[in-house]
C-alpha cells in the first residue's frame, strides 16, 4: 500500500515502484540505484544507494544541484517531505525501522519499529503513512503520534498505496483484495473508510493522486488499461490504453500539476502520457469528417459487441510518448514544470535522470532537454566518450557532506512541542504554529529547537 504525485518509489528488481506504486521487497535492492522517489510537488528527487542516500534539486533543466549526501548504507526507502528538512529513511539492515531526520541539521528526529517489513512510506503535510504487508499506520506528522493501525488489510507483498498530497483532502488509497483491483479510499484526517472503488479484474499495480486529491489513476498487474476515478465517488472519468500486444508492469504513473496529463512507464522502453479531456460532440456534428462518420459506426455497433470488445473501441490512447534507450530498465516519472515549461523527469535505475520537452498542444514524440548523472561519475569513460564525440551527461552538482552537515550547532533545551516549520519562514523561533496554521501552511523544519530526540517508538 503506497503513494504521489506525484509521484513517488522504491527502484528494485520484483516489483514496480515509484510515488504510489510498489516498492522492492527488502533484501532485493540492486547494484548502484537501490530507490528513487520524487517529492510530493516533484520539486526534489531523492535516490537511494548502498553507500547512502542523495537528496537532489531539480528546478532546472541544464543544473542539478546536490542538496543533501548521506552515508547511511543499504537504504531502500528514502521520502522527502515537499521541500523541507524532513526526509524519512528505511534501510536493507533494518527494514522493520523508520528514520526521520532533520537532514540540514544531520539530527534524528524519531524512528518507530514495526512487527514486519517496512514496505513503503507516504508522506504529506498532515500525514505519514506506514505499510507492511498485511497492516498500515498512520501517523500525525506534526508530533509523528501513531493515530490508526489498519490491521488484517489484504496481503500486499509490494506495499502498494498512495497518498494524496492536499492536507484537505488527504485521502489513502491502497489494495481492497490480493485477487481483484479493489481499491479502498480511506480518509487519513478522519480515519474512516470511505469507499471501494472495484477499478480492474486483476490485482492492482499502480495507484497515484492528483494534487488535489480529487482524482485516482490505477493500473492493473496486466498493466493493458489506466483508469482515473473521482475522489471520494469513486466514479469512473478516463479510460487509456497503454497497449494490447503484451502484458507489462506498470511502474510508475503521475499527474501533472494541473491534471491536465497523466504519464506512465513501464518495464518497456516506452513512456505514455495520456491527456485528461472530455471529447464534446459538437464540433464533429457542425464539420462532420470521416472519421467522426467512423467513429460514429463504432459507436453504434458496440452495442452489439461482446463487452471487452466495445470497451476496447472507446479507450482513448496516448497523447505523448518517450522512446527510452533501454528495455527493461526499472524507473520512476513525474511530470512537473520546470522554468515554466511542462517536462518529463525520468529517474532509472541505472542512475540517470532524463528530462523531456512535452508539446502540451500537439502531443507526439517528445524531445530529450537533457540527461544528468546521480552517482557514479566515471572520468575516464566521460573522457572516452568525448574522444569519440558522443554524448556526455552532465555530473550533479557537488553535494554538502554528512559531516559538514551534522557540524551545524544546536543550542538551548529541547521544548516538548514541535515548534516553528514553514517553507516561507514561517513562525519565529521557538515559537508554537497555532494547529490552523499549521494544517492551512506550508511546511518545512528551519528550528533549530523544534523536535525532541525521540527514539525507539514501538506502535
Amino acid at each position: 500500500m503506497e503513494t504521489e504525485a506525484g509521484a513517488e518509489g522504491p527502484i528494485g528488481p520484483g516489483e514496480p515502484g515509484s510515488s504510489g506504486e510498489p516498492g522492492p521487497r527488502p533484501g532485493t535492492g540492486l547494484a548502484g540505484l537501490g530507490c528513487a522517489s520524487f517529492n510530493q510537488d516533484s520539486t526534489s528527487l531523492a535516490v537511494g544507494t548502498k553507500t547512502g542516500y542523495k537528496l537532489f534539486s531539480v528546478t532546472s533543466v541544464d543544473k542539478l544541484d546536490c542538496i543533501h549526501d548521506s552515508e547511511a548504507p543499504d537504504v531502500y526507502i528514502v521520502e522527502r517531505l515537499f521541500s523541507s528538512s524532513l526526509v524519512v529513511v528505511v534501510s536493507l539492515s533494518m527494514p522493520r525501522r523508520m528514520n526521520v531526520y532533520h537532514f540540514k541539521k544531520g539530527t534524528e528526529i524519531c524512528n518507530y519499529s514495526y512487527s514486519d517489513d517496512i514496505l513503503s512510506v507516504r508522506l504529506n503535510r498532515q500525514r505519514l503513512v506506514v505499510c507492511l504487508e498485511e497492516s498500515v499506520f498512520i501517523h500525525n506528522i506534526k508530533d509523528m503520534k501513531l493515530l490508526k493501525t489498519l490491521l488484517n488489510t489484504p496481503c500486499n507483498p509490494s506495499g502498494l498505496c498512495a497518498l494524496s498530497i492536499n492536507h484537505s483532502n488527504s485521502y489513502l488509497g491502497y489494495p481492497g483484495s490480493a485477487t481483484i483491483g479493489e481499491i479502498i479510499i480511506y480518509d487519513a484526517n478522519n480515519l474512516s473508510t470511505v469507499t471501494m472503488i472495484p477499478a480492474h479484474d486483476s490485482p492492482l499495480a499502480a495507484l497515484t493522486f492528483n494534487a488535489s486529491g480529487t482524482k485516482l489513476a490505477s493500473a492493473s498487474e496486466r498493466g493493458t488499461v489506466i483508469r482515473v476515478f473521482s475522489v471520494p465517488e469513486g466514479q469512473r472519468l478516463f479510460e487509456f490504453r497503454r497497449g494490447m500486444k503484451r502484458y507489462v508492469t506498470i511502474s510508475s504513473l503521475s499527474f501533472s500539476p494541473d491534471t491536465q496529463f497523466l504519464c506512465a512507464s513501464s518495464n518497456t522502453e516506452t513512456i505514455h502520457i495520456f491527456k485528461l479531456e472530455q471529447h464534446g460532440p459538437s464540433v464533429e456534428e457542425e464539420c462532420p469528417t470521416w472519421g467522426s462518420y467512423v467513429g460514429k459506426m463504432f459507436s453504434a455497433a458496440s452495442s452489439y459487441l461482446p463487452a471487452q470488445v466495445s470497451g476496447m473501441m472507446s479507450q482513448d490512447r496516448a497523447f505523448a510518448t518517450v522512446r527510452l534507450l533501454l528495455a527493461e530498465q526499472r524507473n520512476v516519472c513525474t511530470l512537473a514544470m520546470i522554468q515554466k515549461l511542462p517536462r518529463l523527469l525520468v529517474a532509472s535505475s541505472d542512475g540517470q535522470l532524463f528530462i523531456y520537452n512535452i508539446d502540451p498542444q500537439e502531443g507526439g514524440e517528445c524531445v530529450l532537454a537533457q540527461k544528468h548523472r546521480l552517482f557514479g561519475e566515471d572520468e575516464d569513460k566521460e573522457e572516452g566518450a568525448e574522444a569519440e564525440g558522443l554524448e556526455v551527461s552532465l555530473p550533479a552538482q557537488a553535494c554538502p557532506s554528512y559531516a559538514a552537515t551534522v557540524a551545524i550547532p544546536t543550542s538551548g533545551p529541547v521544548p516538548a512541542t514541535l515548534t516553528g516549520y514553514s517553507e516561507d519562514g514561517g513562525a519565529r523561533k521557538g515559537e508554537v504554529i497555532p494547529e490552523h496554521e499549521f494544517a492551512a501552511g506550508p511546511v518545512c523544519l528551519d528550528d533549530e529547537n523544534e523536535f525532541p530526540p525521540v527514539s525507539n517508538r514501538n506502535p
